[in-house]
C-alpha cells in the first residue's frame, strides 16, 4: 500500500473518529450537569483531519508540479 492511499484511509477513519466525538460531545454537553472539559474532545482528530487534509489538498498540485520539472 503506497503513503498516498494509507494517509487517505487513515483521513477516513479519523473522520469517522471525529464524528463519533462530536456525538459523544453532543450527549454528554446534554445532560443536565455537563462536564465542561468533553468540549475539548474533538479537537484532537480535528487537528490530524486538517494535517491529512491539507497533504491530500496538496497532492494533485504537486504532482503537476513534479510532472512539469522532470526533464524530457
Amino acid at each position: 500500500m503506497s503513503a498516498n492511499k494509507r494517509i487517505r484511509q487513515i483521513h477516513r477513519w479519523l473522520s469517522i473518529v471525529f464524528t463519533a466525538t462530536i456525538v459523544i460531545t453532543a450527549v454528554a454537553l446534554a445532560q443536565e450537569d455537563p462536564v465542561m472539559w468533553l468540549s475539548y474532545l474533538p479537537l484532537l482528530p480535528l487537528f490530524l483531519l486538517l494535517g491529512t487534509g491539507l497533504y491530500l489538498f496538496a497532492l494533485p498540485y504537486t504532482a503537476k508540479w513534479r510532472h512539469r520539472r522532470t526533464p524530457v
